[in-house]
């Protein structure tokens, strides 16, 4: 069984230190990541300053260390024995096995609030022209949380509360969500002329909707991960703050390629049956949440370990997506590049698409094909995200670390004081 190291802190040389898998009993080739660079690990020694004991660890052969036990460890490594170099405390976990996603699904959100997503100028009975919103300041990309101190659920219960404010004569009261900062204005709906309504001069929208992939699934919690990236408001490129949601199975029914300048798309069908879940989060790697019973994945009938960075390399892959139906099939990318350096904006991959059959059916990759599995030597090591515009056969992919952190599948890395 392997288990996983998490570096909580670290004292000494300023190396860039990850997290490691060490395995029970069993070496692990995986180079030296523990170590500065350009010097034969056969030069360093590790030793153990307290916590379980039971590591081992063959620098001759370049391997990472070998626990017996989960647990936490205060570890030092010395060059040649002698000097000091790096002084971190660990925490051993047991490994993360995930069933590999590629399902189609259909990801239906609805935001907190609602989201102010363009203006409208009225003309009133006499002719004259208006936009109450605007001149109060309100912004695309605002969200109103209440109003008249109602908490909003709806575009409906808005329209009918300005309908209600505008026939008695009394300001309407928001409450507005800019960012992290929150305010409260007043406005006076008016009467629109060509709607025979009361309007402030907003379009709002409460929900999205549309189709992605499945990147992963772990039995023991029920949780999942998928599309590997924000989901975001259409007309302001917001992210949607959620307040609810669920994905279902859904079925693709046909394929617009992508093409220079013009990415392509997956045509799906929700259906509702089987695949089915919450939706928790709404994150810059993916949305998170559990699902509502068991899945399968009849290319993977077991769960496969999740890759860490430093286990990415460069180089041969595939991913898993739907095409027609709802059959998972397996496609060959290569990895180009690696950067987790980008954490911060979810893209930590590079991927072309050279897989003939991928190429001929798509043209690379399209939309709908979010959150795609990534597999490399066995282990999931990330999901595709995004398309080149002007090359569809190449993309970003976010890595698998990164999402079963926000899956809540491994612990938040800890400063030690």
């Amino acid at each position: 069984m392997a288990v996983l190291l998490l570096i909580a802190g670290f004292l000494g040389l300023n190396m860039t230190v990850k997290a490691l898998f060490m395995s029970f009993g069993t070496n692990v080739a995986i180079g030296d990541p523990l170590l500065p660079r350009g010097l034969p690990v056969k030069f360093f020694k590790v030793k153990i300053l307290s916590g379980q004991p039971r590591i081992t660890w063959n620098p001759a052969q370049g391997i990472v260390p070998v626990a017996t036990v989960p647990g936490r460890v205060d570890m030092q490594i010395k060059l040649l024995g002698l000097i000091p170099l790096n002084h971190m405390v660990v925490n051993v976990v047991p490994a993360v096995r995930v069933v590999p996603g590629g399902h189609s699904i259909g990801v239906l959100l609805h935001s907190r609030g609602v989201m102010v997503v363009g203006h409208a100028v009225i003309t009133d009975p006499q002719g004259n022209k208006h936009n109450p919103a605007l001149e109060a300041g309100i912004l695309n990309g605002d969200v109103i949380l209440k109003i008249n101190g109602r908490r909003v659920q709806s575009e409906q219960q808005v329209r009918s509360e300005i309908t209600r404010c505008g026939q008695t004569g009394s300001p309407v009261t928001l409450e507005i969500k800019r960012g992290q900062r929150i305010f409260t204005t007043r406005l006076n709906p008016v009467f629109c002329a060509e709607t025979k309504r009361y309007r402030i001069g907003l379009y709002v929208r409460d929900s999205a909707a549309g189709i992605g992939t499945l990147t992963f699934y772990e039995p023991k919690s029920k949780k999942y991960g998928a599309l590997g990236h924000v989901i975001t408001d259409f007309e302001t490129n917001r992210r949607i703050d959620l307040e609810d949601g669920q994905i279902v199975e859904a079925v693709v029914q046909g394929i617009r390629p992508g093409r220079r300048g013009q990415p392509g798309e997956k045509i799906g069908l929700f259906t509702g049956d089987g695949l089915t879940g919450n939706i928790e989060k709404n994150t810059s790697y993916g949305i998170f949440g559990s699902l509502r019973q068991p899945l399968a994945n009849p290319l993977y009938p077991q769960p496969i370990p999740v890759a860490l960075v430093y286990q990415v390399k460069r180089g041969p892959a595939e991913i898993l997506t739907v095409l027609r139906g709802n059959r998972i099939g397996r496609y060959s990318v290569e990895i180009l590049q690696v950067m987790p350096q980008n954490r911060w904006e979810g893209k930590g991959l590079v991927i072309k698409v050279i897989d003939p059959e991928l190429l001929r059916q798509t043209g690379g990759i399209i939309q709908g094909m979010s959150g795609s599995p990534i597999i490399q030597n066995g282990r999931i090591v990330g999901a595709v995200t995004h398309v080149f515009v002007n090359d569809p056969t190449r993309g970003y992919g976010v890595l698998a670390e990164w999402m079963i952190y926000e899956a809540n599948l491994l612990p938040k890395d800890k400063k030690v004081a």
